[in-house]
């Protein structure tokens, strides 16, 4: 267990949730863009938790694969699909790299609202399993 580094997890994580509620203020949110930060947000929060528990942090951006990996150690981490999380996958590359002429470069509003509510919700299920353990910010 590495408390500084899941910190550092944790922080970087908020600074993603951050952006991604500054961005939705904005007059012409950029959609894209905060839809990459939730699905950023919740990916490191997942990795913060494997991180705690000494687990090995594999390189993806796969919510569904970091639910699993999380699950292992906790199964309540099978709730976060009743919540959606894995759908947040899409965001971490699809619209990065969308080709110009795509139908679906920048996700409506409310879909967007949505992906930051679903951080939100990762954000507060993996907290809460950190404090049960006894980790401390």
């Amino acid at each position: 267990m590495n408390e500084q580094t899941t910190k550092n997890w944790i922080l970087k994580a908020e600074s993603d949730l951050k952006i991604g509620r500054y961005g939705l203020t904005m007059e012409k949110p950029a959609t894209d863009a905060i839809c990459f930060h939730a699905q950023q947000c919740a990916e490191k929060y997942l990795k913060a938790f494997l991180i705690f528990h000494g687990k090995e942090i594999k390189k993806t951006h796969d919510i569904a694969l970091l639910i699993e990996d999380c699950s292992e150690t906790d199964p309540d981490f099978r709730n976060l699909y009743e919540i959606n999380a894995d759908k947040l996958t899409e965001y971490a590359v699809k619209l990065r790299y969308s080709v110009i002429d795509s139908d679906d470069l920048f996700p409506p509003i409310e879909e967007t609202q949505e992906a930051i509510a679903i951080a939100e919700k990762v954000k507060d299920f993996v907290l809460r399993k950190l404090k049960d353990e006894g980790f401390e910010m």
